[in-house]
């Protein structure tokens, strides 16, 4: 066992605060990894307030790590010392299911193992996150990545980049197509970014116009002000799919209208409140509403492939692990452009 620095929720809505914990000693299977940076999502901020389920406390919060292989287990053939990886948000999974022989771990029947805010297969033990100097995982779900890219600049990949990255891929968004992307957060921002990257024409709906020039800069063909009734009636039934990366309540029948005859409108976001669904727009037009989580380990490996090869990286701002809770704090009033990043060296200052 080995006794890492972290930061850590001592409690539910509580701020996070210097802590240490003991990450085992590498298995046969298991690559060991001094954390260089990781992301914060505002799945992190979600947990430790607990505004979707019970959390298991202390939590060290933190899933788009990177950072660089230090020790392999004697059965090891992928990884060994020196090779930059990354660790996304799960760390395990059942293995046996359907979902996880087909390489989409994130569906697990059972349930994978979140990396942080959970148990490992044991039961037992807890998973402690990124926000961390180093962490052990298994080597079937450790990534490579890339020296091409900075490392800052990867991190969000594990998370915000697959999420948006995968429904774009599995509902085949290619050259010539026209693409919605609704809001331009962490997510937002990615999606941009891989949408005009397969070549689509890119529309951003957004209720911000400050953010129309920005939007451009990323990628954006057009922006659209989702509160402008007339700028929206000018693309009904164009779009052959729109990914919606709100969380916040908003109105999909008026982006389900926008679609295509048998276009696809797939959500990543999660409103805390349901939604109410006019069945009318997706009848008519044989239109589809679909939703999508993250991606599996080998679609992952493909996406940091692609951005090494385009040159994609996150938008991110990066902070010494001493400003965590200055960050969240920015991150509830969306302070943020795009993803703020960990300089996690920090933590052995």
């Amino acid at each position: 066992m080995t006794t890492v620095k972290a930061y850590a929720a001592p409690g539910p809505k509580a701020a996070l605060e210097p802590f240490s914990l003991e990450r085992r000693a590498p298995r046969p299977h298991d690559v060991q990894i001094a954390i260089s940076h990781c992301g914060i999502c505002h799945t992190d901020l979600h947990l430790v307030r607990e505004d979707w389920r019970a959390g298991i406390f202390p939590m060290v919060p933190g899933h788009e790590i990177v950072g660089s292989v230090t020790a392999v287990g004697s059965a090891v053939s992928r990884f060994k010392p020196g090779d930059r990886v990354g660790v996304g948000c799960f760390v395990d999974s059942c293995r046996t299911c359907a979902s996880c022989r087909e390489g989409v771990e994130q569906y697990c029947t059972n349930g994978f193992t979140p990396t942080y805010n959970g148990r490992e297969r044991d039961g037992q033990t807890i998973t402690y996150g990124g926000y961390s100097e180093s962490i052990v995982v298994d080597q079937a779900y450790v990534l490579r990545v890339s020296d091409k890219l900075p490392a800052a600049g990867v991190a969000p990949l594990l998370c915000a980049g697959i999420t948006t990255y995968s429904p774009l891929r599995h509902w085949g968004v290619s050259a010539g197509q026209k693409v919605g992307v609704v809001g331009l957060g962490g997510l937002g921002h990615m999606a941009v970014k891989f949408a005009h990257a397969f070549g689509a024409h890119v529309v951003l709906f957004t209720t911000s116009p400050s953010k129309a020039a920005d939007a451009r800069r990323l990628g954006a063909d057009e922006v659209v002000i989702s509160t402008d009734e007339t700028a929206l009636a000018r693309h009904v039934s164009s779009f052959d799919f729109i990914l919606d990366t709100v969380s916040a309540p908003h109105d999909l029948n008026e982006l389900l209208v926008l679609l295509k005859r048998g276009g696809t409108l797939t959500l990543v976001g999660l409103p805390d409140r349901d939604p109410i669904l006019k069945p009318r727009a997706l009848v008519m037009q044989r239109r589809q509403l679909a939703g999508s989580l993250i991606g599996g380990i080998a679609q992952t490996q493909e996406m940091l492939d692609f951005c090494a090869d385009k040159g994609i990286t996150a938008d991110v701002e990066v902070i010494p692990a001493s400003g965590i809770n200055e960050a969240y704090a920015r991150l509830l009033k969306s302070d943020v452009k795009y993803r703020f990043v960990i300089d996690t060296s920090t933590l052995r200052a």
